[in-house]
């Protein structure tokens, strides 16, 4: 019977994971599908997550804006992802049961010390599941510092009680500012040598991603600093485009999303799919037709 494995988000039309898994299943000589289900409110995550304890599904992907929902659905979940309070990835057990688990952490961090092994302070742009991944990720390449920046932070309760998530791994709640020239965010960003986009601005179906980048005060950011994008589809994405026209090191998240994938792979079948075979489906996806899927 074929195993099916799949993608819960919204929006997932721009993803590359179903030719990246495709790929993976082929040259492991599995017998097995995998599909992206686009899920506009938590009630259809809810809903699939039933499906796969029923075993109409064998492991799912999550990716934004479910992934704090995913660990709450789950029945049990790995060490790392109760600790980051977020999932990627959900596996169905014998019994039926769902086990959630974060590869985001790993994965992440690889591509972040590929490009600045040993920041001292990081910025992290985002409040959600993603962002909680990001903070993880800086301080296991040893940042002791790691700001949190985002619209949502504020002085209302229910933006305190988002703050506390981030708090609790160390990392300092940030509203994000009106002005890219304000002073003390200009100061925070002086000494990051890592700013990570984890929201889905500049993402193809999403926010254009303009605005963000607008208020990043390029200039100040130390030599040697890195942009890293979660976003992979557009390649470009505004964030991008601005931290390379003002001479930063820019990176998408493309590698980052192939490392995520190998490893649920890897939870779901026991098996270790050829990473570069991962990668080039990815990107001929990506990259047919211009830059766009």
């Amino acid at each position: 019977m074929t195993a099916r494995f799949a993608l819960f988000g919204h929006p997932v039309g721009h993803s590359v994971s179903p030719a990246m898994h495709t790929a993976a299943y082929r040259e492991l000589g599995l017998d097995a599908e995998y599909l992206s289900i686009d899920c506009p409110d938590p009630k259809a995550v809810r809903r699939e997550v039933e499906r796969l304890r029923d075993g109409e599904l064998s492991g799912a992907n999550v990716t934004v804006p479910y992934k704090k929902l995913a660990l709450s659905l789950a029945d049990r979940a790995d060490p790392l992802a109760k600790a980051v309070g977020a999932a990627n990835v959900l596996r169905r057990m014998p019994d039926g049961s769902v086990e959630a688990h974060n590869t985001d952490v790993a994965a992440l961090a690889d591509e972040l010390r590929l490009h600045q092994p040993s920041p001292r302070a990081a910025c992290v742009l985002g409040s959600g599941g993603a962002a909680l991944a990001a903070v993880v990720a800086c301080q296991r390449l040893g940042a002791g510092v790691v700001h949190v920046a985002a619209r949502a932070f504020s002085d209302s309760l229910a933006s305190a009680a988002l703050g506390a998530e981030f708090r609790a791994l160390g990392a300092t709640p940030l509203a994000m500012p009106s002005d890219a020239t304000e002073a003390s965010w200009c100061n925070t960003l002086s000494e990051c040598q890592i700013v990570v986009q984890a929201t889905s601005a500049g993402m193809s179906g999403a926010d254009s991603g303009e605005a963000l980048a607008s208020l990043i005060p390029w200039a100040v950011l130390p030599q040697g600093a890195l942009a890293y994008d979660l976003v992979y589809n557009p390649p470009l994405t505004p964030f991008l485009r601005r931290s390379r026209e003002n001479s930063v090191n820019a990176v998408g998240g493309l590698g980052m999303l192939v490392g995520q994938a190998v490893h649920s792979v890897m939870l779901w079948t026991g098996m270790t799919p050829d990473q570069s075979v991962m990668r080039q489906a990815a990107e001929n996806r990506l990259f047919k037709g211009g830059n766009s899927p």
